[in-house]
């Protein structure tokens, strides 16, 4: 019998990996991986001032070379025998685009404006913009918009960084025709659709950072969005109204992009999901079932069904929309702005004087630097000798998503050593995954189960391990190294035919166990003591955190300073549990 392929392609943090899976039974045949080479050189970026922008060259250039390289690894007729091809990308990653399509940053006069460039998921330069947006929304003039995204907007999200760049930089406020989020502008570009207004829209992408929902006809009406920013007026008219769930097909893949690729033209493309979203999918995610994507970040995915939630609305989460992972259900989305990155980031501390060194013998330095780390680590008890850290420095998502709120350590000492603060690191990951769940729990959505997925769900037994002693309860870590794009695949295999919909495809195709962590009693009991510490330093620290420049300086100077203060309604507020 002729085998049928779909091929997931998973636009990442850093890389592309194009997947090749047998839609039978959703064994993985072939992966390739490449990376986005200007983002790797740091270029458009400032760390210092939370900007992280990914120039739209990267993607099609590392789209090329990862299907490219998929397709070499496998059998000779491996391309013929493509059905569908599935998409996700981060998100929410907004990108300004010209009239004919085109985003601005692949322009000769935009090429080197990082504002011109897709405003990557962890770009937190819009938080003066979040704060304007919550206030307004709260303030009663409008509907409450930030009702299904767990009533607090994000720096984040859609709105906010749309806003702060059509602030600060006139030219591509004046050349922006519209806005496409990452995972609607890839099978925009692949399908070779040409006119924006044709695109299909993610229902996660739009549900989720957005403010989309049908009970108040999609997106915010105009008069909310001109409050809140002038230079956004005639925007929404150019934006969508209907959104596609990840089962519904973007359309063909084009002649142009199937030679690119090596494929045959027309091989139908999904519509675009985000990767937790297809992760979830990809990693089996069924109703109660907590879904950990860990990665440079996390994002946490849990669903119920309709008639559990009914109009209730889960405070302080990312978001919660029907059919955004599998049809009829509602996805629950929270997550942790930070999680792989605070590892990277501690180890990039550590290598600072490694920098004079030959490059191959940094490198290697660089490469062992971790897993030694890991390695001593292990040895530690619970808590090491009283250390104990705050997961905040990329701000906080969820629960009550601030991102001007930073991380931190306490109870150092003059035998706190780099082991005992990467440990720290560690257990203030998995508080802050414990935080998360308390939410669902105290907002009366049971967590019945917990799947990991991700490199570093297979990769470190210790960071397993101590995740489920803090959560105490069982970690169960998904067998594929790759579920988002698994999930992408299996979303290909829809559109493609093989399967009658993305739920009987997902019990075919998605990936089964490899390793359960079951919690160690002793440590569960001690970590449930330091995660009051934890809470404890977080209300702390919360209250050190100071007042973006941008929003002071624009009260100064706006002619309406006497409006009502937008509330803080992401700060901490209770040391107890409620962080």
């Amino acid at each position: 019998m002729l085998r049928r392929l779909a091929l997931g392609l998973d636009f990442g943090t850093d890389s592309v990996r194009a997947l090749l899976v047998d839609v039978r039974n959703g064994a993985e045949l072939a992966v390739g991986v490449a990376p986005f080479s200007q983002w790797a050189t740091g270029r458009h970026c400032d760390p210092t001032a939370q900007r992280f922008r990914q120039h739209p060259q990267d993607y099609l250039d590392a789209l090329r070379g990862a299907v490219r390289c998929a397709l070499r690894r496998s059998p000779r007729d491996a391309a013929g025998q493509v059905v569908g091809i599935g998409v996700d990308t981060t998100g929410s990653s907004p990108l300004p685009v010209a009239a004919d399509g085109t985003a601005l940053g692949l322009l000769p006069e935009f090429c080197a404006d990082p504002d011109a460039l897709c405003v990557l998921w962890k770009d937190h330069t819009a938080v003066a913009e979040a704060e304007e947006l919550n206030a307004l929304a709260h303030g009663g003039r409008f509907p409450d918009y930030t009702r299904w995204v767990g009533g607090i907007y994000s720096s984040e999200w859609w709105w906010a960084k749309i806003a702060h760049v059509l602030r600060v930089n006139r030219r591509v406020a004046t050349a922006a025709h519209t806005w496409m989020e990452h995972c609607d502008w890839i099978p925009f570009v692949l399908t070779g659709a040409g006119d924006p207004a044709r695109a299909l829209r993610s229902r996660c992408a739009a549900g989720h950072k957005a403010l989309w929902w049908e009970g108040w006809g999609g997106l915010p009406a105009e008069d909310f969005l001109v409050a809140f920013e002038p230079r956004l007026r005639g925007l929404r008219a150019r934006l969508y109204r209907a959104t596609a769930t990840a089962d519904r097909p973007a359309g063909r893949l084009s002649p142009a992009w199937a030679r690119t690729l090596g494929l045959p033209a027309g091989v139908p493309v999904a519509s675009g999901a985000f990767d937790a979203h297809l992760g979830a999918v990809g990693a089996g995610a069924r109703p109660q079932v907590l879904v950990k994507i860990m990665g440079t970040s996390t994002c946490d995915m849990l669903m119920a069904r309709p008639h559990q939630l009914k109009s209730r609305t889960v405070r302080g989460i990312c978001g919660q929309v029907e059919g955004s992972i599998l049809p009829g259900l509602v996805a629950l989305e929270a997550g942790q702005s930070a999680f792989g990155d605070l590892y990277a980031w501690f180890r990039s501390l550590l290598a600072w004087p490694l920098a004079g060194l030959p490059a191959g013998q940094r490198q290697r330095a660089f490469a062992n630097m971790l897993p030694k780390l890991e390695a001593v680590a292990r040895t530690r008890p619970p808590l090491g000798t009283g250390e104990v850290a705050l997961d905040w420095f990329n701000g906080r998502r969820t629960p009550d998503a601030n991102q001007s709120l930073r991380g931190g350590f306490a109870g150092l000492h003059l035998g706190t050593d780099a082991p005992a603060l990467y440990r720290a690191l560690i257990e203030a990951s998995a508080f802050g995954s414990r935080a998360i769940v308390q939410r669902f729990e105290d907002e009366d959505v049971p967590v019945r189960g917990v799947l990991a997925s991700g490199g570093i769900a297979r990769k470190s037994p210790l960071v397993m391990q101590v995740c489920a002693d803090v959560l105490d309860r069982p970690l169960q870590v998904v067998a594929s190294d790759q579920c988002c794009a698994l999930g992408a695949a299996i979303a290909g295999a829809v559109v493609g035919g093989a399967h009658a919909s993305l739920t009987a495809a997902q019990v075919a195709m998605a990936s089964g166990v490899e390793r359960i962590y079951q919690p160690i009693a002793r440590s569960a009991a001690i970590y449930a003591a330091g995660y009051r510490r934890y809470c404890e330093l977080g209300a702390r620290l919360a209250d050190l955190t100071p007042t973006p420049l941008a929003t002071v300086q624009r009260k100064t100077r706006s002619a309406t300073a006497a409006a009502p203060k937008p509330r803080r309604a992401q700060r901490a507020v209770s040391a107890a549990v409620r962080i």
